[in-house]
């Protein structure tokens, strides 16, 4: 009888297996939701790269025979899954090529800087005439007659009045014109200058009919040296003009004869300024 009540009371036990998948479903949960919160911390570039990655490689044959090289560019690309490693791609942009740092040095340059490096061209150039010029002053033996500076407007060339006119004339002698001539080829520059004429006598009046006053004559003065510049045809009569100042801008006093022999004068002033940059 004893032994019949046990294995009753054996029998009327609960039954716990249904512990066993219970406990499967929450191991399942807590991995899905770990998974979760991992997948939210990765970031997002990367973990479409290696999407991308998993989808090349494992479209690439049927089998690991197929594809031998899955193995190891996947070693390579799951580098990529570490949520710390550093964006290869950060860092590259602040360091840009050679060629292009030059680009951004040059196009930093300020306008004022940029003026500067064209005024240091031009005055090369202007540099290299007034050379020209004291060498052909040189070989005529006109130091007395014929002079070349450089100023801040430009190169200008002083034409003393003997050696172009005739006392109260207007008319260039045949010497004269020779010297036109060959300053007229001085002239020729690439891109082409201004040029600028301007006529000065002394202060004494002129009492010719043709020129009632020293404005005439300045002006007539430097409108014939002006022409025979011109003759030569590579020079561009637009940028040409032709200017008379009488007796108001010397350059040594009126009263003795060698100081009105230094008013009476052509100038000639090839401007600084290129065409190029007075456009």
């Amino acid at each position: 009888m004893l032994a019949l009540k046990r294995k009753k009371k054996h029998e009327d036990h609960v039954d716990e297996s249904w512990l066993i998948p219970y406990a499967d479903i929450l191991t399942l949960l807590l991995a899905l939701f770990i998974v979760l919160f991992a997948a939210s911390e990765v970031n997002s570039q990367k973990f479409q790269e290696i999407s991308d990655s998993f989808n090349k490689e494992l479209q690439g044959g049927t089998g690991i025979l197929d594809n031998q090289s899955a193995v190891e560019t996947f070693e390579e690309t799951s580098k990529l899954a570490e949520p710390n490693d550093a964006d290869p791609t950060e860092g590259e942009a602040t360091t840009p090529p050679e060629g292009e740092e030059e680009e951004e040095q040059k196009i930093e340059m300020t306008a004022e800087e940029i003026e500067q490096l064209a005024l240091a061209e031009d005055y090369k150039e202007l540099a290299a005439i007034q050379d020209k010029v004291k060498a052909y002053i040189a070989e005529r033996n006109m130091e007395d007659k014929l002079e070349a500076e450089l100023t801040s407007k430009g190169l200008v060339l002083k034409i003393k009045d003997g050696v172009l006119y005739g006392s109260g004339s207007a008319n260039l002698s045949e010497d004269a014109q020779m010297v036109a001539e060959e300053i007229g080829k001085m002239l020729v520059t690439d891109p082409p200058r201004s040029i600028f004429i301007e006529g000065h006598t002394d202060n004494i009046p002129s009492t010719s009919s043709a020129f009632p006053s020293n404005w005439e004559l300045s002006s007539a003065r430097a409108i014939n040296f002006m022409k025979i510049l011109l003759e030569n045809e590579e020079l561009d009569p637009a940028k040409f003009s032709a200017t008379g100042f009488a007796e108001h801008q010397p350059i040594a006093g009126n009263d003795s004869e060698e100081g009105r022999a230094e008013n009476r004068r052509v100038e000639v002033l090839i401007s600084l300024y290129s065409e190029e940059q007075t456009d």
